[in-house]
């Protein structure tokens, strides 16, 4: 079993479960004690969970583990305000990607007093959607991932290859000027990344919290985005950075 492989089994057990010996995971990995060791040193050196004795536990802080129905209650007020300014860069009769999350949720509940076409994978965002007359919507098939809402398969990826939108809306486990954007599940890397090369604009929705945060896996710099909504608890060294630096629109 590859480590990659590994680490996401470790956290989705410690999303689900909440604790994790050494002892136990070494048995049901099937790899030694010494190597769980390991792979749960680098898990907390990336702020993933925190090692106590014999084992780990989830981060209490972190938010990314957890179902969107619990994450939909965690920094509520800043996702609605970030779904309310990202709303307002939407134009008439454009044509949108809606990545998976909380937070463009949050937005896919805003839209309807507009025409436009919506492509997502999601399927709470399709159905915050479907009886919403003046929206065009197109929803991707595949796989459903645990809990999750979005669904994933190499023949949605290659459809999304093949598509070509106005704006791009998309989110992130962790958030870094020097890692870029990362996420938890290999899964998602494939289709993060063809979401990012089918728009014009690449456009990050995120709350202060996830930023200094880095994920498993990292599927973009930080120079592929264009613009980012964010909340008013954003600190204005970061903003700036983004802004005057990389080019960004921060909003």
């Amino acid at each position: 079993m590859f480590t990659l492989e590994r680490h996401e089994k470790l956290l989705a057990y410690l999303a689900k479960h909440k604790s994790i010996r050494v002892s136990q995971a070494s048995e049901w990995l099937g790899v030694t004690e010494k190597t769980i060791r390991l792979d749960l040193e680098r898990l907390e050196e990336k702020k993933l969970l925190k090692r106590v004795h014999g084992g780990a536990v989830l981060m209490e802080t972190d938010t990314s583990l957890f179902p969107i129905q619990e994450r939909e209650q965690r920094n509520e007020k800043e996702k609605h305000a970030i779904a309310e300014k990202a709303k307002a860069l939407i134009c008439e009769n454009d044509v949108i990607l809606l990545d998976g999350g909380s937070t463009t949720l949050a937005l896919a509940e805003r839209l309807g007093d507009k025409p436009m076409t919506v492509i997502t994978n999601d399927i709470r965002i399709a159905n915050a959607l479907y009886e919403k007359e003046a929206i065009q919507l197109i929803l991707l098939g595949g796989t459903r991932l645990g809990t999750s809402s979005a669904l994933y398969s190499q023949q949605t990826t290659a459809m999304l290859k093949s598509l070509y939108v106005q704006k791009v809306f998309l989110g992130a486990t962790g958030v870094s000027i020097d890692h870029g954007l990362s996420i938890l599940n290999s899964f998602h890397y494939e289709w993060k990344r063809a979401a990012i090369n089918c728009g014009r604009k690449t456009i990050l929705l995120s709350d202060s919290s996830k930023f200094g945060q880095v994920g498993l896996m990292r599927f973009a710099d930080i120079t592929e985005i264009d613009e980012l909504v964010s909340d008013d608890l954003l600190d204005s060294e970061t903003r700036s950075v983004l802004e005057n630096e990389y080019g960004i629109n921060v909003y």
